[in-house]
Parts: C-alpha cells; sequence; structure tokens
C-alpha cells in the first residue's frame, strides 16, 4: 500500500526502496516520520520470515526504535536491513534508511518473537 519495492533479497540482508510521494507526507510538506518507519519495518519483517527456524509458525514485533536525522521532499529513499541476532525465540534487525543523497535518514531496530503452534 504505501510503494515498498525490494532490490535485494538474502539470508540476513534485505535493501529495499520507496518514491516519496504527496500522499506520504506529513502536513509540514516533509516525508512523514511513519512512511520511513513502515520501509525500515517492513524490510526487517520481511527478513526476519527468511531466517524462521524450522517449526515456526511466524512472529511479531516486540520492540521497535527509530532515530530520524533527516528526511526528504521527492525522490526515492532507500533501507538496508541486516540481521543482528537469528536465534530460535527472538531475531534482532538493525537497518538504516537513506535520503534520495544517500545520507542517513533514519536507524532502525526491532526485536521480534518468533512463535511455535501451540
Amino acid at each position: 500500500m504505501i510503494g515498498v519495492r525490494f532490490t535485494h533479497v538474502e539470508r540476513g540482508l534485505i535493501r529495499s526502496e520507496l518514491s516519496v510521494r504527496p500522499e506520504l507526507l506529513a502536513p509540514n510538506g516533509f516525508l512523514h516520520a511513519a512512511s520511513i518507519v513502515a520501509l525500515a519495518d517492513t524490510s526487517c519483517g520481511y527478513g526476519t520470515r527468511l531466517l524462521l527456524p524450522a517449526g515456526a509458525s511466524g512472529f511479531t514485533t516486540i520492540e521497535l526504535k527509530s532515530n530520524h536525522l533527516g528526511t526528504a521532499l521527492d525522490g526515492t529513499i532507500t533501507c538496508e536491513a541486516r540481521a543482528v541476532h537469528a536465534g530460535r525465540t527472538t531475531q534482532v534487525w538493525d537497518a538504516e534508511v537513506h535520503s534520495p543523497q544517500g545520507r542517513p535518514m533514519a536507524l532502525f531496530r526491532c526485536t521480534q518473537a518468533v512463535l511455535y503452534p501451540r
């Protein structure tokens, strides 16, 4: 729905991008922080699925944090998400979101709880 496109997918590393569009801007005219978080969180989530242990049925986010360092008004922003920890019960992922000029816009970290059937 927001337009995330995956440009690289491998176990432990996901790259993605998002075109900045008017409907993703906040009322102040800058890219809405939630759009940046959605790009990072979606990238980490897809990466988490690739690393689920045998027998796992899925995952759920138990914590996420983002530090916003800049914004974009137009162009395409990019994200690189990397697995930091991929255990049997939790995964931790870091992501960096970059501006169209390649500058860091946001640093993101999330922790996922791995779910198993009851």
